[in-house]
C-alpha cells in the first residue's frame, strides 16, 4: 500500500514538473500561439482566418437587423387573399363546398356585368372623354366604374343571401385544419375524432347568427360615394380601391372576431391599432382587385374566406410569440454565483 502511495506521489510530481511540461509543449505539433489573422485547429491545420470570422459575424448581425426592420414595418397581409386561392385549389376537402353554388352565382354575376356593359359602358366612355386628356384613360376609368357598380349590385343581390354561410364553413374548416379548433369550438361543435381527416366533416351545426362578413349599410353608402373617384384619370382607380379596401378589410375578418368572442370595444381597439390598421387596408385592397375580375369574382369571394382564415391563424401565432416574449422579459435575470 505504501509502495502504491509512493508511486502516485512520484507520478503527480512528474506531471506538475515544469521541465516536463515545457518538454511536452516543445514536442507538440500544436503551435503555442497561432499566426496573426489565422486560427489553428487541433491537428495543426489552418482554418478560417479570424478577420473573416469577424466579417461574417458583422454580416449576420446586419442581416438580423434588416430582418427585424422588415418584420416590424412590412406585413404579408396583402398576400393572404392570393394565398387563399392557392390553398383552396390545393386542398380537396374544400371543393365540395362549391357544389350547387358557384356555377349559378357565376352565371348570374356575369349576366349583371354583361347588362351593365351593354347599356352603360359606351355612354360613360363618351362622357369621360370630354374631361380626359387621353382617350385611353377614359376607357380604363369607365371599365373600372362599371366593374365597381357590378360588384355593388352582386353584393346586394347574392353575397349576403347565398354565400355567407358557405364562407363561414370555409373559414372554420381552414382554422380547424391548421390546428386551432379550440377557437372554432367557442361558436360551434367540432368533433374530436382524430381519425377523421376531413375538417369540414368535423364541423358541427353553425351557431345562430353566424356571419363571415356582416351586411354593412355604411360600407354600401361609402362605396357609392367613392365610385366617382373612378372618373379621375390615373390616380382615381387606385384611390377607389384603397379607400374601399380600408372598409372591407376588417369586415373580411369578422368571423375571427366572433370566434375570439371580442366585444365591440375590443374589436375596435384591435382594428384601430397602428399595425393592424394598415394590414386590414392592404388586405382589403387586394381583395377589391380580385372582386373586379369579371367571371371570377364569386370564386375569389370564397377563396378569400380561406385567405382570411390563414391570416387569422398567423395573427394567433404572432400573438402567442408576443406573449412568450413578454413573459421572458418579466422573468428575473439569474445572478452569477461563484459557488462550487
Amino acid at each position: 500500500m505504501r509502495q502504491l502511495d509512493a508511486f502516485q506521489g512520484i507520478a503527480i510530481e512528474q506531471l506538475v514538473n515544469p521541465s516536463l511540461l515545457q518538454d511536452l509543449i516543445a514536442t507538440s505539433s500544436i503551435p503555442s500561439s497561432p499566426p496573426l489573422g489565422k486560427t489553428i485547429n487541433l491537428s495543426g491545420h489552418e482554418t478560417i482566418p479570424t478577420a473573416q470570422i469577424t466579417i461574417n459575424m458583422a454580416q449576420n448581425h446586419q442581416r438580423s437587423r434588416l430582418k427585424q426592420f422588415f418584420h416590424a414595418n412590412f406585413s404579408p397581409a396583402p398576400l393572404y387573399p392570393l394565398k387563399g386561392i392557392w390553398y383552396f385549389s390545393s386542398h380537396r376537402y374544400l371543393w365540395p363546398l362549391l357544389q350547387g353554388r358557384l356555377l349559378p352565382l357565376t352565371l348570374l354575376s356575369t349576366a349583371v356585368l354583361v347588362i351593365l356593359f351593354l347599356t352603360a359602358y359606351i355612354p360613360l366612355v363618351a362622357f369621360l372623354a370630354l374631361f380626359h386628356v387621353t382617350k385611353g384613360s377614359a376607357w380604363v376609368n369607365a371599365t373600372f366604374f362599371i366593374l365597381g357598380v357590378g360588384n355593388l349590385l352582386i353584393a346586394l343581390l347574392f353575397e349576403a343571401l347565398f354565400v355567407d354561410n358557405t364562407q363561414v364553413d370555409i373559414f372554420d374548416a381552414v382554422v380547424v385544419a391548421e390546428g386551432y379548433e379550440h377557437l372554432v369550438k367557442t361558436r360551434r361543435p367540432v368533433s374530436d375524432d382524430i381519425n377523421e381527416s376531413d375538417p369540414v366533416k368535423r364541423l358541427g351545426a353553425r351557431e345562430k347568427g353566424a356571419k363571415f362578413a356582416p351586411f354593412s349599410f355604411r360600407q354600401i353608402i361609402e362605396f357609392i360615394f367613392l365610385l366617382p373617384l373612378n372618373f379621375v384619370p390615373f390616380v382615381g382607380v387606385p384611390l377607389f380601391l384603397l379607400l374601399t379596401g380600408y372598409r372591407a378589410g376588417p369586415l373580411l375578418n369578422w368571423r375571427y372576431f366572433q370566434i375570439k368572442e371580442f366585444t365591440k370595444k375590443q374589436r375596435k381597439s384591435f382594428v384601430k391599432s397602428r399595425k393592424r390598421k394598415y394590414e386590414y387596408t392592404w388586405f382589403g385592397f387586394v381583395y377589391m382587385i380580385l372582386q373586379l375580375i369579371p367571371g371570377l369574382s364569386m370564386l375569389f369571394l370564397l377563396t378569400s374566406a380561406a385567405g382570411s382564415a390563414l391570416w387569422s391563424v398567423r395573427i394567433e401565432q404572432e400573438t402567442g410569440l408576443q406573449m412568450v416574449d413578454e413573459e421572458e422579459d418579466l422573468l428575473p435575470s439569474a445572478e452569477y454565483q461563484d459557488d462550487p
